[in-house]
């Protein structure tokens, strides 16, 4: 049986000849499997800090399969954290509104008013209505498709305007 020279690699000679010899390897494991967009060789170096940090648990027969695995496990848990970082990007955050119950509760009375305010219109006046200020129209571009005059539109307009005024404000 041969007579192990060394116990550790705490020595800086027997480092840097780990360092020299293992290195170049331990970078092109990393890049290979792992690809550059990781940065091997910042894993590499931290690699043998921990070697380093750790010199006196190493024997020099098991040095290479210790940096190897550490550089190893240091690659997946970026890979892992770089998951977790993609995930908190995907998910987005709630929408947060300043609204209280009460002003929904408000909201969907008066939309409810205003519904039965519009059903109290007459025909003529809801038509030339909506057609104003949902549609957008024009009173002349109104008075074309109804086949009426624009002082006609302008007063069913302004019927309704001041119906729904009333409506409303009574409701």
């Amino acid at each position: 049986m041969p007579k192990k020279l060394h116990d550790n690699i705490c020595e800086e000679h027997l480092f840097n000849a780990l360092f020299k010899k293992h290195a170049k390897d331990l970078h092109n494991f990393l890049y290979y499997k792992f690809g550059d967009h990781l940065n091997p060789k910042d894993k590499t170096q931290d690699a043998f800090i921990k070697l380093w940090e750790n010199c006196k648990k190493v024997t020099p027969e098991k040095a290479k399969s210790y940096l190897f695995t550490i550089a190893n496990n240091l690659m997946l848990n970026e890979v892992k954290h770089h998951k977790i970082v993609l995930k908190h990007h995907q998910t987005k955050p709630k929408q947060h509104t300043n609204v209280t119950p009460e002003f929904v509760m408000e909201e969907q009375e008066y939309m409810q008013k205003l519904q039965t305010a519009l059903s109290n219109l007459t025909d003529a006046q809801r038509t030339a209505f909506m057609m104003n200020r949902v549609e957008g129209k024009k009173h002349k571009e109104i008075a074309e498709l109804l086949g009426i005059s624009s002082k006609a539109v302008e007063k069913r307009i302004y019927g309704a305007l001041k119906k729904l005024r009333k409506d409303i404000k009574e409701l």
